[in-house]
């Protein structure tokens, strides 16, 4: 068995247009150390898949930065690797144009790399995928049921303002797909797709073609949902922690939750065997003053503490002075707050400065923000 991963860095930015401004979803901070596409990556390299391939779009200087030659991943390799793939790869690529919305427009840019691969199998994953996933124990599965495709799959409950980028997978008591439903009407439990594929390589490669020749842009819908009941799709489930952030309130609500039920966040990044990469910075360890007081809370290194952080998550180099308050609010890296400022439910991006006896207020259903390098 081989496999290659290829990532969607940037499909979904406009979910997250407040971070993703001066950066692809891909490199979005997420629990005070990582990066979205850690997760995909790390997927991946925890089940032996070690060329791996980043489709990019816009705004990936920041991605670049983060992923490096790979080490941090074991992927600094002679031999496949990580690479980055940036847009208007091939000759026909839209004319001139950048703009590519789908997967599979994604992919039929790259086709030219797609027909070079020699593995087995390839695996999709979009990089806001938020899950720790034994892609191993899938590909084994896909290896035995002689699919075509296998889709990551997971029973949860589709809310009204998810159901727009939900996608619902309907199989069988053997796990073959009969219906794939984009964007269902009826909310509640169903298995939905946490949008992790394996593909066989030669399958991949023959519905490109067709797509480029037939002008089909979509992937769930001109294609698996198309073939569901002719091709051999399988469904793989997963009952581990997950999350899709659609925007800026899911981020908040998903990172809120790490500090509310250490069995999810046990299940995210304390799996045996399936550790959750990143890049390291080599940061001293956080300064506690005297009068500080931390609650319920994820403090990165770096830090100088010496008011009060309640339920929140505080990214590395952040300075907060004395009489401030936080309080279920997200601070990302080397922001700044001077003495006396109260935040709640704010979500501050890189580099931030706050005066002192500054106090905002978001709520947990719309959390204020603050742009990069804002100063307040």
């Amino acid at each position: 068995m081989s496999a290659v991963g290829i990532i969607f860095s940037n499909l979904f930015d406009n979910n997250l247009p407040e971070l993703t401004k001066s950066r692809a979803l891909a490199s979005v901070p997420f629990a005070c150390r990582y990066r979205l596409i850690d997760f995909s990556l790390s997927n991946m390299v925890n089940s032996g898949i070690d060329n791996v391939y980043v489709v990019t779009h816009q705004n990936y200087e920041s991605l670049m930065r983060h992923i490096g030659s790979g080490k941090d991943w074991d992927l600094a390799r002679r031999s496949g690797g990580v690479k980055l793939l940036p847009p208007l790869m091939t000759a026909f690529a839209y004319q001139g144009s950048v703009s590519y919305n789908t997967r599979l427009e994604s992919l039929k840019n790259i086709t030219h790399t797609i027909d070079r691969l020699t593995e087995d199998y390839v695996v999709l994953s979009d990089c806001d995928s938020i899950c720790n996933l034994n892609l191993t124990e899938m590909i084994e599965q896909h290896e035995k049921t002689g699919a075509d495709v296998t889709i990551a799959c997971k029973n949860m409950n589709i809310t009204p303002d998810k159901a727009a980028a939900a996608v619902v997978v309907s199989y069988d008591e053997i796990g073959r797909v009969n219906d794939v439903i984009i964007r269902p009407e009826e909310v509640g439990n169903a298995n939905v797709s946490i949008h992790i594929l394996v593909i066989n390589r030669r399958y991949l490669q023959s519905i490109l073609h067709d797509a480029i020749s037939h002008n089909l842009n979509n992937l769930y819908l001109d294609i698996l949902a198309k073939n569901a009941g002719s091709a051999k799709i399988f469904a793989y489930e997963y009952d581990g922690f997950y999350s899709n952030i659609v925007n800026l309130t899911d981020y908040y609500n998903c990172s809120m939750s790490l500090l509310g039920d250490s069995e999810e966040r046990n299940s995210l990044f304390n799996v045996r065997h399936r550790p959750v990469l990143t890049k390291v910075h080599n940061t001293p360890p956080t300064k506690y003053g005297a009068d500080s007081k931390v609650v319920n809370s994820l403090i990165a290194d770096g830090c100088v503490i010496d008011g009060t952080v309640e339920n929140s998550l505080i990214f590395r180099g952040v300075k907060i002075g004395k009489g401030t308050t936080v309080r279920n609010s997200i601070v990302f890296k080397d922001t700044y707050l001077g003495e006396n400022v109260t935040l709640e439910c704010v979500i501050t991006d890189k580099a931030v400065v706050i005066r002192d006896g500054v106090k905002l207020c978001g709520h947990e259903t719309q959390p204020f923000f603050i742009e990069k390098g804002k100063m307040i």
